[in-house]
């Protein structure tokens, strides 16, 4: 969770700084576009290991759950199928 945590934050930086560079001129809308599917992509990729993550115990299985609820709110996003049925599979016991 750590790691998604840090990869959160590095995804926001990254695009706070190339939203300045392309706002100074410095890169084209195609570079842009580029750079911010390569974040898109390592954000995903934290997502995943978290979503495949197999909890070790009861304990960590309900931080895996309350971890993925707050992201899930705070990003406004949603799981696809396939990773709610592995967090579903991860939470039964």
């Amino acid at each position: 969770m750590e790691r998604h945590i840090a990869a959160l934050s590095a995804t926001s930086d990254a695009v706070r700084e190339w939203d300045e560079r392309r706002a100074a001129g410095g890169v084209s809308n195609v570079v842009y576009a580029n750079a911010l599917l390569e974040v898109t992509k390592e954000e995903e990729a934290a997502r995943l290991r978290i979503v495949e993550h197999q909890p070790r115990d009861d304990r960590e299985s309900r931080l895996k759950l309350t971890y993925l609820a707050a992201y899930l709110f705070a990003t406004r996003g949603a799981l696809k199928d396939e990773e709610m049925a592995a967090v579903m599979l991860a939470a039964d016991p």
